[in-house]
């Protein structure tokens, strides 16, 4: 038992130090993807190869998991909601200021919630991942490929949006039920150091 409690409490010192060594890789927050044509493989695709979209789609799980009870599911909703119609204005090539500010900006925020075991009431958490969302939307929608279906690109990068959330979820709970909920904010304080990187990086 003591054995495995060193294991775990090794394994919460390392795991954010281990991510601070992968961000000058992942420091391009939209590097595009190449090669790629199909609508759905584009929008599936593009929430994972930048460290903003990762980051913040991830944390907004583990914060919603953090607080618990309807939040669970309510602030993940949110932000794939209001996602979705950001999506549509970047799509239409409106006009939405700050969006790269305001995407490194909702890395950072959320990072430090979860480090700091921020509970808002809810309608406040809701509200602060639906404007997050909207720059994260807004910026899936204005790099949609040319070539690519609107609707394929849509479905896809909906669906890559939520298996990220569910992943933060999961984690969030797994910790809380098996480790230590001392371990989310572990990893939030990780999180909100990537912020700090893609802060600076604009």
């Amino acid at each position: 038992m003591k054995k495995s409690f060193q294991t775990v409490s090794l394994f919460q010192r390392v795991l954010p130090l281990s991510l601070l060594f992968l961000l000058p890789s992942l420091a391009q927050a939209h590097p595009g993807m190449p090669g790629h044509t199909h609508g759905f493989e584009n929008g599936l695709l593009h929430p994972l190869t930048g460290l903003d979209h990762i980051c913040a789609m991830v944390a907004v799980g583990l914060w919603a998991a953090q607080r618990g009870g309807r939040a669970l599911w309510l602030v993940p909703a949110t932000f794939v909601s209001v996602m979705i119609l950001g999506g549509v204005l970047g799509m239409g090539a409106a006009q939405i200021p700050f969006v790269e500010q305001g995407i490194a900006a909702s890395v950072l925020v959320l990072g430090i919630f979860i480090a700091a075991a921020v509970r808002l009431p809810l309608a406040a958490s809701m509200a602060i991942v639906a404007l997050f969302a909207l720059f994260h939307g807004y910026a899936h929608g204005a790099e949609m490929p040319a070539t690519a279906s609107g609707l394929n690109y849509g479905i896809g990068f909906i669906a890559a949006t939520a298996s990220l959330h569910l992943c933060g979820i999961g984690l969030g709970v797994a910790a809380q039920r098996f480790a230590s909920a001392q371990f989310i904010r572990y990893l939030g304080g990780a999180i909100a150091a990537c912020g700090i990187y893609l802060c600076c990086a604009l």
